[in-house]
């Protein structure tokens, strides 16, 4: 099985593959919703990779999550695409800049609809995501989107790396190792170096298993 693995980074992906990244293609797209959706798209129109993973770390807002838990983001969504109306934020479907089910949205969502057997990947928490400009650190900020989009993490990615797959057609899973609960900013609380161990242990082991179904 061809495997194409997705980061934002060197670092993340580095943590991914370990010591040897010969088993997969990679791919280091650079920070941001705009920079993965580019690099990637070009990337797929280049290559037919079988499975593509998009390794990373998150923020959570369900403290269930506790940092070095590595979930697999099934949904995301672009929370700050839409209109302000004085205080009140509109998101696009509603207010009819995007169709909620025209591709490759499901009910204003991006929904991954591939079903796996990697027991690697099925055993760990499936979550809904958001996907972010700028990450959250107030307060308020923090409730409203929580109310409004009640996700459990958050990324700069997910969301962008997601489109490019569904509208490439390509078999995809988003994997995300927790950080960080996501509150005003506090870097001593961040859990940086559990998080990237987790996401090594775990990817390596869906490649490895990923190639034995292959």
């Amino acid at each position: 099985m061809r495997v194409l693995l997705v980061a934002a980074t060197n670092r993340e992906l580095t943590a991914a593959t370990g010591a040897d990244a010969s088993a997969v293609d990679t791919l280091v797209t650079g920070v941001g919703m705009v920079a993965t959706a580019a690099h990637l798209a070009r990337t797929l129109a280049t290559r037919a990779p079988d499975l593509v993973l998009n390794v990373g770390v998150c923020g959570t807002f369900d403290r269930a999550l506790t940092p070095g838990t590595v979930v697999n983001v099934v949904t995301d969504g672009l929370s700050e695409l839409g209109v302000q109306d004085g205080p009140a934020f509109i998101p696009a479907d509603v207010v009819g800049l995007v169709a909620p089910d025209e591709a490759p949205y499901t009910a204003g969502r991006l929904v991954n609809p591939f079903h796996f057997t990697i027991p690697a990947l099925t055993a760990l928490p499936r979550v809904d995501g958001i996907t972010v400009n700028t990450v959250h650190g107030d307060a308020a900020s923090i409730a409203a989107v929580v109310a409004r989009c009640q996700p459990q993490i958050e990324s700069m990615e997910g969301a962008a790396f997601m489109y490019a797959c569904l509208l490439a057609g390509v078999r995809f899973a988003q994997i995300r190792s927790v950080s960080n609960v996501v509150e005003r900013r506090n870097r001593d609380a961040w859990q940086l170096e559990e998080a990237l161990h987790s996401l090594g242990r775990v990817t390596r082991a869906i490649v490895e298993q990923a190639q034995v179904e292959a």
